[in-house]
């Protein structure tokens, strides 16, 4: 029996935003306005009947001269982030639309940045909820009063700040290759996403907020949201419970067809589908906060989609956040097996023989990484779910010999169970684009460093000139005074005359009666120097130069980004000089 469920709602952005607070008082204002019960607990969700929503909208939804034909709106009310990232389905993500909570006078964080790069990894419409406005200074409280109303009645000078705080985010949001507007003045909502001001404290705008939502779920969702109750169901684990006297149970997000006690149900897993049956559904009582840990559950029968529900069952140890899960008769259940684990094949997979290994804790938030890894183009030799692993070292230092940069891991909201990483490098963190930002990190630093050790061992490019009075001892060897002008001078150096002709070599430096390796630019250091006499081969005010055999100065030439403008200029100064007797020295 063909159906239309509510839309998947989930709360996205930054920590410390708002997303819990502006659900708690949707939860609120539809229990205050309405009779007791109007919006039902499910597990990890919030379902807000459509006869709810216009209570709370009033006569803001008459404006939008739609007909709804949705049931309501299911709010995943898990902590947003991971509630995103864990629910996905075959081909892309379960939620349907999302709220992207801005504390406008924050602006825009770092999770919002991978909240939207996600959202749209995963071409997910969402609107904006500039949340936080009572805490603009100056703000007036005006109660009962409608949003709009309410900005127009507050003085000029806030209404300036309110508008400046909007553009900041407007022209954040333009940088990232998004087009929004505040929600009043949008002309085309496939083209301009949405900003609401809001409060979650007061509830100024709350109405709005949900307005937008309902309208744009209801004029460009209605197609996806057909769902056959009578099939089948069709879910992805939000959450895996460890529960006192029931043992581990699962929280799950139903999304299509009907779920029953002892139906057979298929969930996939890491190494391969994961066969029991349904002992107990359950949900909590109504009102009751499903996070509190006091709340009470009551069994069910069945449950039907759209919603959230706990299940108990047996043989559930190794399931994890994120798969997919699907009921089954028992002649089918090898066709669900299928089903399922090709949904986790597409995303766990070994892919390159040489890349990075990654690492996430949830199905969902795996898929996240490895398409954000892929748009950087980052070769990806495994990803998998779970902590870090011995095996996972090997297969990261595999690379080390080859490429020391692939010989990494990155792991998301996992950790390592092993001391012992040999040459591997281990990065881990719980938002996605700081994991890539640190790795990016990492890897200039690993070829900085390796550049500078392939230079340590070239003879630099140095230009130094012999000091006047300064002339230690004239010969066997000569002993002078000499200004360090441009470059690095080092033990050993082979010098030469600005005609290109070699006279000598650094056989020692001193400085304050202290021996030295080498000395920079701009230092002034005895050296000592064979096979030349002071009179002879070398006068006071000479101007010498390293000199640099042609292997090295190619080397150079590739790295010439970590060398400064200064001995970039020295180093084509000594190629001149070089040309002289050779046009093609170095080319």
């Amino acid at each position: 029996m063909k159906s239309i469920r509510s839309p998947i709602c989930t709360m996205m952005g930054h920590v410390d935003h708002g997303k819990s607070s502006i659900l708690d008082n949707i939860r609120n204002t539809a229990i205050v306005r309405t009779e007791a019960g109007a919006i039902t607990q499910a597990i990890g969700a919030s379902i807000v009947p459509l006869e709810t929503i216009k209570n709370i909208c009033g006569d803001l939804l008459k404006t939008l001269n739609i007909k709804f034909t949705i049931p309501g709106l299911l709010f995943i009310d898990t902590p947003g982030h991971a509630a995103f990232t864990n629910l996905r389905k075959r081909g892309g993500n379960l939620a349907d639309i999302a709220i992207l909570v801005i504390d406008i006078n924050e602006g825009i964080k770092p999770q919002t940045i991978e909240s939207i790069e996600i959202l749209k990894q995963y071409k997910t419409p969402f609107i904006i909820a500039a949340n936080k406005i009572d805490l603009i200074s100056g703000w007036q409280k005006k109660e009962n009063t409608p949003l709009l109303e309410s900005i127009k009645q507050q003085s000029q000078s806030i209404q300036e700040i309110l508008d400046k705080k909007i553009y900041e985010i407007l022209g954040k949001l333009s940088e990232l290759g998004l087009d929004s507007e505040r929600f009043d003045r949008v002309e085309d909502h496939t083209k301009q996403i949405a900003i609401v001001p809001c409060s979650a404290i007061t509830g100024k705008g709350i109405p709005e907020l949900l307005m937008v939502l309902a309208g744009l779920a209801q004029k460009f969702l209605e197609n996806i949201l057909k769902i056959d109750i009578s099939g089948n169901a069709k879910a992805t684990i939000l959450e895996v419970k460890e529960e006192k006297g029931v043992g581990k149970s699962l929280d799950v997000i139903l999304y299509d067809g009907t779920l029953k006690v002892n139906d057979i149900i298929v969930i996939g897993g890491i190494d391969k589908p994961i066969i029991t049956k349904v002992k107990a559904l359950f949900e909590p009582l109504p009102l009751k906060e499903m996070r509190d840990k006091k709340s009470k559950f009551m069994p069910l029968k069945e449950v039907k989609a759209a919603t959230g529900v706990r299940i108990s069952a047996l043989d559930i140890e190794n399931v994890v956040a994120g798969m997919p899960l699907i009921s089954s008769k028992q002649n089918e259940i090898k066709k669900a097996e299928e089903q399922v684990q090709k949904e986790v094949d597409e995303v766990i997979i070994e892919t390159q023989k040489e890349g990075i290994v990654i690492k996430a804790d949830s199905l969902g938030s795996l898929e996240a990484l490895i398409n954000i890894l892929k748009e950087k183009n980052i070769l990806i030799r495994s990803a998998s779910i779970g902590n870090i692993t011995k095996k996972d070292i090997a297969d990261a230092e595999s690379n080390f010999e080859k490429d020391p940069l692939k010989a990494a891991i990155l792991g998301f909201n996992v950790k390592k169970d092993i001391k012992e990483v040999g040459n591997v490098k281990i990065i881990t963190s719980d938002i996605i684009y700081r994991l890539i930002e640190d790795y990016d990190k990492w890897q200039s630093q690993s070829i900085k460093e390796t550049q500078e050790k392939e230079l340590d061992i070239l003879i630099k490019p140095c230009k130094i000139k012999i000091l006047p009075n300064y002339i230690f001892r004239q010969s066997n060897p000569a002993v002078v005074g000499v200004d360090i002008l441009t470059g690095t001078l080092k033990a050993g150096t082979p010098l030469m005359k600005d005609n290109g002709e070699e006279i000598t070599e650094v056989k020692s430096i001193q400085a304050e009666k202290e021996t030295l390796d080498k000395a920079e630019a701009g230092k002034q250091v005895a050296v000592s120097l064979p096979k030349v006499t002071v009179g002879r081969q070398i006068n006071e005010n000479d101007i010498l130069y390293s000199s640099i055999p042609e292997s090295h100065f190619k080397k150079f030439k590739k790295l010439k980004d970590i060398l400064t403008d200064e001995e970039k200029t020295v180093l084509k100064e000594i190629a001149e000089i070089k040309r002289k007797d050779n046009v093609v020295w170095g080319v």
